[in-house]
């Protein structure tokens, strides 16, 4: 299963548990991470250390970013809604790890090197501790305040999301036709 399909679900079913201005905040956060990461490709245009198996350039790995944007965003949240505690504490080691795992077997696999993980990793966790600053530090207040700001967030996020998804589409459905010719 592709990782952004997994991330996709994941923050489905995040907003369809918690069905709040956060969760579609941490979606929305999801999307950006996603097309900074491909952005930087285009620009740092480094090759992976197998490039018969992917065309496309390895630095940042965009699954390591991915990854740690979300482990790193529900350490977070699950922090400030329960407190650091041991149980939280052990279930934060336990998702790092999880999320460390998945991101080596990018460079195990020969699709990433080292470094392309680790930057990808790097930049998924500070995107996602922004993304996390961001809303608590001034999106909430301006959200709960002003009719005008939920309104934006809630369209912006479904167009952010929307776009993302037809994208995805968009490039499996030409990746699938490639296959064939």
């Amino acid at each position: 299963m592709q990782s952004k399909w997994l991330v996709a679900a994941l923050f489905g079913i995040i907003f369809l548990w918690r069905h709040d201005a956060e969760a579609l905040w941490a979606a929305s956060g999801s999307v950006l991470n996603s097309g900074l990461s491909t952005v930087l490709k285009r620009i740092l245009n480094q090759e992976r250390p197998v490039s018969t198996i992917r065309s496309d350039p390895g630095m940042p790995s965009s699954h390591a970013q991915s990854i740690f944007y979300t482990v790193t965003f529900c350490i977070v949240s699950m922090v400030e809604y329960f407190g650091l505690n041991g149980i939280t504490a052990v279930i934060s080691a336990l998702i790092f790890g999880i999320g460390s795992y998945f991101s080596w077997l990018r460079v195990s696999q020969q699709f990433h090197t080292t470094s392309q993980v680790a930057v990808g990793a790097a930049l998924g966790f500070s995107f996602s501790i922004f993304w996390f600053w961001l809303w608590d530090a001034i999106v909430l207040d301006a959200f709960i305040s002003h009719l005008w700001v939920r309104i934006v967030v809630v369209l912006g996020t479904a167009a952010i999301c929307a776009s993302f998804l037809l994208y995805v589409i968009r490039y499996w459905v030409l990746e699938e036709i490639n296959l064939y010719y």
